[in-house]
């Protein structure tokens, strides 16, 4: 990014012209991408902001010290309505902008107004700012009984599927965001040597492509085989994996691999992330056509939250499996049957009753 060559922004100027200015503005975004880096950022998170930040600017057409609120406003709604982004989309575009603010305001308010006279105010207010991720649509997932119906029918269709190893391979990876509650990333990057059925009870899968926190790079963790994972992949690289190609025994060959070979040796190549949602996609048009369109991979993940502490797993190990830095974010995770409220006042209820009555005795 060449940020290590960015002169000092308290170095004394005047800006004459209109490249003085273009070039004063490129420093203060430089100095808020180093900002970035120093705080732990990983690059192709600093860039992404880096980015935000010239879209808007060449949005509302003027220098970055004049926006203003009303500015935000018309850019957030043409993110919206001419862009069509989604709603995460659009509140991470905002929160970057408004991180973006309060560093100008913290850091070089007084520069900014003895070289161009403005005043920097936050443009991202109470008001325009998107308040979560998940303001919409809910991602509620389909009932214990739709997901079991559409598993059991695709499981039972993979034998006399037109392409055998493909329909496995995408019936793997559904099953891994139904059952362990991976991310669609996260199982894309999975090699032969990440499956450690030798660690724990049921093994454990060791995730090394977790999402990190603002930007902070990949996050490991040990995903146990529970709910059948490890009969699962025990299936795979038993009866299906060695069928792709002579690399199933390589522990650094691609876990879910594509049918493509790679060029210049016999190994696979990785499958890509669009092929296993079209097969997730595929399957729930066939087999849960009440759902088309509406069960992605991560409403998958969700239903793995909900299904496991339906059954009793507390919220911090759910946490925990899904690799949430924060309990609050897990929570959201949570759809309960409306029934699972009922039984858990009456057993609240049963016990408090148990304590009165173990007094009077």
């Amino acid at each position: 990014m060449g940020l290590a060559v960015v002169r000092s922004i308290d170095a004394p100027r005047q800006l004459r012209s209109v490249q003085d200015e273009e070039d004063f503005e490129q420093e203060l975004v430089d100095q808020f991408a180093l900002a970035r880096a120093g705080a732990g950022l990983t690059d192709a998170h600093v860039a992404r902001e880096r980015a935000v930040v010239f879209e808007f600017v060449r949005f509302f057409g003027r220098p970055v010290w004049a926006a203003a609120a009303a500015d935000a406003d018309r850019y957030l709604s043409w993110l919206r309505r001419e862009r069509r982004l989604g709603p995460g989309t659009v509140q991470a575009k905002a929160w970057t902008l408004a991180r973006f603010f309060d560093f100008l305001i913290s850091r070089y308010q007084g520069d900014v107004h003895a070289l161009t006279g403005h005043v920097l105010v936050q443009p991202i207010d109470e008001f325009n700012r998107p308040a979560k991720a998940d303001y919409g649509a809910g991602r509620v997932p389909p009932s214990e009984a739709e997901i079991d119906a559409l598993f059991a029918a695709w499981r039972a269709s993979l034998p006399a599927a037109r392409k055998y190893l493909p329909a496995a391979r995408d019936y793997l990876a559904a099953s891994l965001w139904r059952r362990a509650g991976l991310r669609i990333h996260e199982t894309v990057m999975l090699d032969i040597r990440d499956w450690r059925p030798d660690l724990g009870t049921h093994g454990k899968l060791h995730v090394r492509f977790g999402k990190g926190s603002n930007g902070r790079g990949p996050k490991t963790r040990l995903v146990p085989g529970i709910d059948g994972v490890d009969a699962l992949l025990e299936w795979w690289l038993v009866d299906v994996r060695h069928q792709f190609g002579e690399d199933w025994d390589n522990p650094d060959a691609p876990l879910l691999p594509s049918e493509r070979r790679a060029r210049g040796h016999a190994g696979c190549t990785r499958a890509g992330d669009h092929a296993l949602r079209t097969g997730l996609t595929k399957a729930v048009d066939v087999w849960l056509p009440t759902w088309s369109g509406r069960l992605s991979p991560h409403g998958l993940r969700h239903f793995c939250a909900s299904s496991l502490y339906a059954r009793g797993m507390d919220l911090k190990a759910i946490q925990e499996l899904l690799g949430h830095d924060w309990l609050s974010t897990t929570t959201h995770y949570i759809h309960v049957q409306a029934a699972h409220i009922e039984q858990a006042w009456e057993a609240a209820n049963t016990r408090v009753a148990g304590r009165l009555l173990a007094g009077e005795g």
